[in-house]
């Protein structure tokens, strides 16, 4: 099998130490190798640095790095945690539990020095939770990797929509052009392959998306491509406006967009 072994009553190890854990509710991904930056119900922040994942790095107020959230999307199945950890880790898990997470991860790109706020979101839990949660995270969001298994049709069929409704909540707020790429994973897995790779580059050429097809199980690269793809996408004038947010706005963000107002039971 590929990866490592599921967490749903299972052992499993991110970096060197093991967490148990029970139906996946208990689940914390990441061990004593990864720092957790952030505790929320059924959600984590964890930081990671490039050169040196053992360390936890947590932004002050102060600092002056440029910021960018991006969320991940996709169907069940296709790859959307383990692509986003083999690109802060290097390493590949092969399955994973429920749970949601938003990672920290500092990044340079032609010259520029990024904190990218990363936010992984199972799809079985979006089906679970009612539309505004969805726009809400849209709304947090400055950029977008859309993930699709090449050996899953229904996988790739939803894009389009997706698409569709990410532009019109956030190009309709501003002139500038979304940036948004569409990644085929589990390209490895070329004999059970039934989407092929000029489909791919077809549909991301019609949404004026980027494309990467890439396979999170065999190398490393392939994730650093798509993240480095997205980040120059980044306009400056977005990254501007984020300085100084640190891990502070990511807790204020997810308290706003998950917080139920009493009001709302009147």
């Amino acid at each position: 099998p590929r990866g490592s072994p599921g967490c749903r009553g299972k052992r499993w190890a991110l970096g060197c130490a093991e967490r148990s854990c029970t139906d996946g509710r208990d689940c914390r991904r990441g061990s004593a190798t990864l720092g957790m930056g952030l505790r929320l119900p059924l959600r984590r922040s964890t930081s990671f640095t490039p050169d040196h994942p053992a360390l936890m790095e947590v932004p002050g107020p102060a600092a002056l790095k440029m910021e960018a959230n991006v969320l991940v999307m996709g169907a069940d199945n296709v790859g959307k945690s383990a692509l986003t950890v083999r690109f802060l880790t290097r390493r590949f898990i092969g399955e994973y539990g429920d749970m949601e997470f938003i990672y920290s991860h500092n990044l340079t790109v032609d010259g520029r020095e990024i904190l990218l706020h990363i936010w992984d979101v199972p799809n079985s839990q979006e089906q679970a939770e009612d539309g505004s949660s969805e726009e809400k995270r849209i709304q947090w969001a400055d950029s977008f990797v859309l993930v699709y298994s090449i050996c899953d049709r229904a996988s790739f069929n939803i894009l389009p929509l997706k698409i569709q409704f990410i532009k019109a909540a956030k190009e309709g707020q501003s002139q500038e052009k979304v940036p948004i790429v569409i990644v085929g994973n589990k390209r490895d897995l070329h004999h059970q392959r039934v989407v092929s790779s000029e489909e791919g580059r077809l549909l991301a050429l019609s949404l004026d998306c980027g494309f990467y097809e890439v396979s999170a199980a065999e190398a490393y690269h392939g994730a650093l491509m798509v993240f480095h793809g997205l980040a120059k996408l980044i306009p400056d004038t977005k990254l501007a406006l984020k300085k100084g947010t640190g891990i502070r706005g990511i807790v204020k963000t997810m308290s706003a967009v998950f917080a139920r107002k009493r009001t709302d039971s009147l």
